[in-house]
């Protein structure tokens, strides 16, 4: 009985961090959606490009 709730507790770690990483990941990439369109109305090509390339990495690496 013992082992089997160790490895429901390792399923439910697993599953709190996954559902914890998905959390990071959107809010990352709403936080840069934000800050893309502020460069975008302030005409700022570099950050627009800095922050475009971060975003690209952050997609990539997803799945």
């Amino acid at each position: 009985m013992g082992k089997m709730n160790v490895t429901n507790d390792t399923m439910l770690s697993l599953f709190a961090e996954m559902v914890l990483d998905e959390a990071v990941r959107n809010f990352k990439e709403k936080r840069l959606y934000q800050e893309i369109d502020h460069a975008l109305a302030s005409g700022d090509e570099s950050s627009f490009l800095a922050l475009t390339t971060e975003l690209n990495l952050l997609r990539s690496q997803v799945k």
